[in-house]
């Protein structure tokens, strides 16, 4: 039987993979469910259909209901132009704090779920910890639905949800959802000098993009009601991070690509947005159109996150407030896979070890002290599952 490693020493070996999202994550998979196996725990996996990245999914302890399940994601934000002083993906530590990418967002709470699995194993708790570890959740949270709906058909149903997304170890029993458009600009190419004649790509995206400036700006001035009020900002947010398009400075662009997402606050989902997004696009296209009939726009759906809702009396809320003492009322603006858990059935709760604002950026870290608090919390969740 292979060694039993620490939370930090399985940290430092995921680390190591550097799994960002445009990449596969088959190695990181590979190497976890070597690990589980040679500790008596068989992994299954739910890949994509290119087969290049996969969700797992284990248990370990007796195999009954009333378990914890521990989710995470395995995928990472790119490094690419930030100003690292340490090697991005080699745990290093620095008084106190271990930084590489993934350490807080959320590897550091993988390696916890990882160690809590084992440990379920090795001590035969009467209820089991499942762990849960998914792919693609920085691009939309992909990987999490499919993940869940297997769980939740092959597995005992657990009795409480955990999504480590790092909250300080409070209990946080709501989130905003998120989903977004694939926005295709279609122009007509001529010389610039005769751009009336044509269709800039880009400049039509531009005026679609300033259609979401304007609805920002109208949904910040409004009072915010009901749930809304408890997040920061209480209201619904439109973006675009990137655009791309043209080919020389003296052309028309005859192609725009751009996502614009959306984070919703709760009742002003998907179903409020999609048809204001698509009759903009419909009057953008026939203004281009009366200009060149070979103009168009296309619109395509990129994800859905459902949000994650607060429970009446909900069982994880209980079991994590009962363990961290923590009675606040805590809501998040950013998104989680806790919406497409409790979609599948679980009661479901975010809390885990660090702080979101360390996220996606430069030396991105989780302090020692940290790991050590989300590993007291598990050892309390071992003990009330033996």
């Amino acid at each position: 039987m292979p060694d039993v490693l620490s939370p930090r020493a399985i940290l430092e070996r995921l680390v190591a993979f550097p799994t960002v999202s445009r990449d596969s994550n088959l190695p990181l998979i590979d190497w976890v469910e070597g690990y589980l196996a040679g500790h008596g725990i068989t992994a299954q996996r739910v890949p994509n259909e290119a087969g290049d990245k996969a969700a797992l999914f284990a248990q370990g302890g007796t195999a009954a209901e009333g378990g914890v399940l521990l989710s995470g994601h395995t995928d990472v934000v790119p490094v690419d132009g930030q100003p690292w002083s340490t090697d991005p993906f080699v745990l290093t530590e620095v008084e106190g704090r271990l930084y590489g990418r993934g350490s807080v967002d959320m590897k550091g709470f993988d390696a916890l779920a990882i160690w809590a699995c084992v440990e379920a194993q090795r001590r035969g708790t009467a209820r089991p910890v499942q762990l849960a570890l998914s792919y693609d959740e920085e691009v939309g949270c992909i990987g999490a639905a499919p993940m869940a709906q297997r769980m939740a058909a092959e597995l005992p149903r657990a009795a409480a949800a955990i999504v480590g997304e790092p909250s300080e170890m409070l209990c946080v029993t709501g989130h905003k959802g998120g989903f977004g458009f694939d926005v295709d600009v279609r122009g007509v190419e001529v010389h610039s000098s005769l751009m009336h004649t044509g269709v800039s790509a880009v400049m039509e995206a531009a005026r679609l993009i300033d259609w979401a400036n304007l609805w920002n700006d109208r949904l910040a001035a409004e009072e915010p009601e009901g749930m809304a009020a408890l997040f920061e900002p209480p209201w619904t947010t439109l973006h675009v991070g990137m655009i791309e398009g043209g080919t020389a400075h003296n052309i028309t662009a005859g192609h725009c690509h751009f996502v614009l997402t959306f984070r919703p606050v709760p009742g002003n989902g998907v179903e409020v947005w999609e048809p204001r997004v698509q009759e903009a696009v419909r009057k953008q296209e026939a203004a281009m159109r009366s200009v060149h009939p070979d103009a168009r726009i296309d619109l395509a759906r990129r994800y859905d996150l459902p949000p994650l809702a607060p429970e009446e009396d909900g069982a994880a809320e209980r079991f994590v407030r009962q363990i961290t003492g923590d009675n606040g009322t805590h809501v998040v603006s950013y998104g989680t896979e806790a919406g497409h858990f409790q979609a599948a059935g679980y009661s479901t709760v975010v809390c885990g070890p660090g702080k979101i604002d360390r996220a996606h950026k430069a030396d991105e870290y989780i302090e020692i002290a940290e790991l050590e608090a989300g590993q007291a919390f598990l050892e309390r969740v071992l003990d009330r599952l033996a």
